[in-house]
């Protein structure tokens, strides 16, 4: 007799809008939210708390785990820190939020470079590894949280190389998701995984951009 397969939801939410960092005593950057990131942090728990969520996950990062605080506080439970949903660049000794990038900036000439390999300096720990990590990760919550809604914050690269990795296409920069964006997926204990939306942003859209 064949067993039902137990479905959950992943809401898979990118971190608010962080300031830029730099790391010190050797150590990572490892940069917190900006003060239009924390607004759109509380707008985004405002939205998820009637969502029915059981459980909330995020990446060890200060602006994902900044990002997951206000909805975890207004559930009035933990968040469970997953190291393998950590960005790409966690090893970086200064971060620098996508919008503020220049090539007259010395920490960000580099992406400007018409000959730079892209992969090369988006996954420093190399880029099956990175995708192993995410897959790593993403199943972690899915076993452990059979038939749950659960919230998890994280990072662009991670949403984006896991969404390739489900919809299977080639190029990991094809779809990227915006600070907050919310992308939906189903999981099912038998392996299917359903993408039902991606990058939904209707609740910090007056918010992005700034």
């Amino acid at each position: 007799m064949r067993v039902a397969s137990l479905l959950m939801e992943l809401l898979v939410i990118r971190h608010a809008r962080p300031v830029r960092g730099e790391g010190s005593d050797g150590r990572p950057a490892d940069p917190d939210l900006s003060d239009l990131g924390r607004q759109q942090a509380e707008i985004t728990a405002e939205l998820l708390v009637a969502e029915g969520v059981d459980h909330v996950v995020s990446s060890t990062m200060k602006r994902a785990l900044s990002t997951a605080e206000p909805l975890a506080e207004r559930l009035d439970i933990e968040v469970e820190a997953l190291d393998d949903l950590r960005e790409s660049d966690h090893r970086a000794s200064v971060y620098v939020p996508a919008e503020e990038f220049s090539k007259d900036d010395p920490a960000t000439a580099h992406f400007f470079d018409p000959e730079a390999n892209l992969h090369a300096l988006i996954f420093p720990d190399g880029y099956e590894e990175f995708c192993e990590r995410v897959q790593r990760g993403f199943d972690h919550v899915i076993d452990t949280n059979q038939s749950q809604r659960v919230a998890v914050f994280c990072h662009g690269m991670v949403t984006a190389v896991y969404l390739q990795m489900l919809l299977g296409y080639q190029d990991p920069f094809a779809v990227m998701v915006d600070y907050c964006g919310i992308t939906r997926i189903a999981a099912s204990s038998e392996g299917q995984r359903t993408v039902r939306s991606v990058n939904e942003t209707q609740h910090v859209r007056h918010l992005l951009g700034r």
